[in-house]
């Protein structure tokens, strides 16, 4: 991987479960992955709002020697095998048949340990209300977020609108929500720039060589 500098990460897909797969992408010229090691995977959570700062303090604070670099390697295995899921049925309504592939999905999700407990609500009359926690055991646990949030994916989105940006290098990834169904690319401050300013050039020469 390219040692290009990560800088602030990416979130254009209109979908959390996309922008996890979009934390690795070649925003300019060189491949950036966000979740390249411990540090990165940490850094991502907390720009993506999955978990909160405190709890990433205390999993980081709480790791032993190379264990978040072996939760992020976890995470980016978990990426690629959904990139290919996503890939292969993308275009298309999502139907049962897709069930069985789901399973290592369906593995992580069968880890989590959520319950719920009474608390304070927050308010200008603070009353008591059911509160979801999650119990953190270690830092493998910050897995299980992701899961969550790539199941509701599955089971929420309509496939038919997972697209691909059209860029000729770009490897992002979005759901497609606008009207008509006519967006093309990952940005227009990016991909979408790029390819007006690809079609001027090749207009100017059209001009310029008749």
């Amino acid at each position: 991987m390219s040692s290009t500098p990560r800088g602030p990460a990416m979130f254009l897909a209109d979908a959390a479960a996309l922008d996890f797969l979009n934390s690795i992408a070649t925003p300019i010229d060189e491949p950036v992955d966000w979740i390249d090691d411990g540090a990165g995977w940490l850094e991502w959570l907390k720009q993506a709002g999955w978990v909160e700062p405190e709890i990433l303090q205390r999993m980081q604070a709480q790791a032993m020697p190379g264990e978040l670099e072996m939760v992020a390697s976890q995470a980016r295995s978990l990426r690629e095998w959904f990139r290919g899921f996503v890939v292969k049925y993308k275009g298309k309504p999502l139907d049962a048949s897709a069930l069985a592939e789901l399973e290592p999905l369906n593995r992580l999700l069968e880890r989590d340990e959520k319950f719920t407990r009474i608390a304070l609500q927050d308010g200008d009359t603070p009353k008591l209300a059911w509160q979801f926690q999650r119990r953190w055991r270690g830092p493998d646990s910050l897995l299980l977020p992701l899961g969550e949030v790539l199941a509701e994916f599955v089971c929420t989105e309509d496939f038919s609108d997972v697209k691909c940006c059209e860029g000729p290098s770009c490897t992002l990834m979005f759901v497609d929500h606008t009207r008509g169904r006519k967006r093309r690319w990952c940005s227009m401050a990016v991909c979408g720039n790029r390819a007006k300013a690809a079609a001027h050039r090749e207009r100017q020469k059209n001009v310029s060589g008749s």
